[in-house]
């Protein structure tokens, strides 16, 4: 008994829902989206029709028409097949197809901008109730957003203003933090090969100061972004990556870098530069080149000198090693200093969906040496 008016109850809920959705629906206007005109965008008349019937489907204001719902109209008279664009033809398309209003679209692409206009005719007074044009950007995938902007617009429907800002076109230099944006923030790996004095230093015994690993280490790290100039086809960054080296052979060497990055159109493609910064050890003392004092090519610290038998010669006295006394790098030196160097990268953002892939060939200068190598990152698009 008790399921039987528990199913009773829930019946009438659901059938007083479906009524009254249906009743919402009856009172709202009918709209039905006539084929566009469209010159110099290679998007089809069907899919823009398709997606601004989908824009108005969102505003939750109209029965919209589909493509289905007007076909048999579109079907009675050969002119609303081909260039229905002026206000007569369209007046008699939404007639045929027995709707309220019907909707005019025209875009536009020259000059590095798309240009949209939409019109709504009211069929039953032949008046335009709205009528707008707005110049976009030149991106046919931001198609949808560009129409999804211009409808509410339309509608007195307010969306964030960064979002209109990054697809719509100026013909003033844009300087501002969020157009064009492509925010590369997130983690980063890579690998870099030792060239120079730190080839040398990597390659060196442990014993003699080095770090007695192979020449070419791995990076990992976290890289953070802040746009300061933003125009449609270009961008200037400030940048900022922590990475630490080296892990995969047990050392870990960290290093901090602050670059300004240019990116330049939609293809993603950057070139970055800025100074990089470390610590270093370091020791006074000299390379063995001729072998005078036993192994060739041996480094010797001044101290380790001074304590061997060759600082002593024969008469007793300190002898001063044959060779210039200078500050190499040493893992076991008592000296502590900041490590400068100059990074410069040239790379491109790829994307995959949601996902943008920045990879980057780089090269970091230093005294006597350098490190080349590749870095791959990735982060998810914020729209």
């Amino acid at each position: 008994m008790k399921k039987s008016v528990v199913l009773i109850i829930l019946s009438l809920v659901v059938g007083f829902k479906t009524l009254s959705q249906e009743q919402e629906n009856a009172s709202k206007s009918t709209i039905a989206v006539a084929l566009p005109n469209v010159d110099n965008i290679d998007v089809s008349r069907e899919i823009i029709a398709k997606l601004l019937q989908i824009e108005l489907i969102k505003l939750d204001m109209y029965k919209v028409y589909d493509e289905f719902d007007i076909q048999e109209g579109i079907d009675s008279d050969e002119r609303f097949t081909k260039d229905c664009y002026g206000k007569n033809c369209l007046i008699d398309l939404g007639k045929a197809v027995e709707v309220d209003y019907i909707v005019s679209t025209s875009l536009l692409g020259f000059g590095g901008k798309t240009v949209i206009s939409i019109k709504i005719i009211e069929i039953a007074t032949g008046n335009i109730v709205k009528n707008d044009v707005k110049e976009f950007i030149d991106d046919e995938s931001k198609v949808q957003r560009m129409l999804q902007v211009l409808i509410r617009q339309m509608h007195d429907i307010e969306m964030h203003p960064e979002v209109v800002a990054r697809i719509v076109h100026d013909d003033q230099p844009i300087i501002k933090k969020n157009v064009g944006r492509v925010n590369n923030s997130g983690p980063r790996v890579g690998y870099s090969f030792l060239t120079g004095d730190l080839k040398e230093f990597a390659e060196r015994p442990e014993s003699q100061g080095g770090m007695d690993i192979y020449p070419g280490v791995s990076m990992i790290g976290y890289q953070l972004e802040k746009q300061y100039i933003g125009t449609e086809n270009f961008s200037a960054l400030g940048e900022m990556l922590f990475t630490v080296s080296g892990l995969e052979q047990g050392i870990a060497i960290p290093s901090i870098t602050v670059m300004n990055g240019l990116r330049f159109g939609k293809s993603g493609w950057e070139f970055a530069f800025g100074p990089g910064f470390g610590i270093k050890r370091t020791s006074q003392g000299f390379f063995d080149t001729q072998g005078i004092y036993g192994e060739r090519g041996k480094y010797w610290s001044k101290e380790e000198y001074n304590s061997s038998q060759y600082s002593v010669n024969q008469d007793g006295e300190y002898s001063e090693p044959e060779y210039d006394i200078t500050e190499n790098r040493d893992h076991k030196g008592e000296k502590w200093g900041l490590n400068t160097r100059w990074v410069m990268a040239f790379g491109r953002t790829f994307r995959a969906g949601g996902l943008n892939i920045p990879v980057n060939v780089f090269y970091s200068s230093m005294k006597n040496s350098g490190m080349i190598g590749l870095s791959v990152g990735f982060n998810v698009v914020k729209n």
